[in-house]
């Protein structure tokens, strides 16, 4: 069993629940042991645009904002993907701690170490 996991997430506001959804795996999987990857990307981008998520708040689960500050604060990494976050013209200066913009090579380099994968 692979000790890596990469969560590819292509919602935000768009799809709140799949958003949170995503979050709420990472969670489970980095708080299990796991070395995890959020990659962000399409329109899940805008998640790592500072404000984006606070009012964020799918019913029956926490909310997103937090979700996402408990998963970086347990050591899970967020990567965005450059092309998606350049095509939204977002500002790279703007990031909320912890996202680094990445390209498509980062992603599969992580993947070809054996880490399984989920899509939000």
């Amino acid at each position: 069993m692979t000790n890596k996991f990469l969560v590819s997430l292509t919602n935000g506001k768009n799809d709140t629940d799949r958003a949170t959804v995503g979050f709420v795996v990472a969670n489970a999987a980095v708080a299990s042991g796991k070395e995890v990857v959020v990659f962000l990307n399409i329109d899940g981008v805008y998640l790592a645009d500072k404000g984006y998520a606070d009012d964020v708040h799918e019913e029956g689960f926490a909310p997103l904002k937090g979700l996402m500050d408990q998963f970086v604060e347990a050591g899970g990494i967020i990567w965005v993907c450059s092309p998606c976050h350049k095509k939204r013209e977002l500002d790279e200066n703007n990031l909320i701690e912890g996202a680094t913009i990445v390209g498509g090579a980062k992603v599969v380099e992580f993947l070809s170490l054996g880490a399984a994968s989920i899509t939000y």
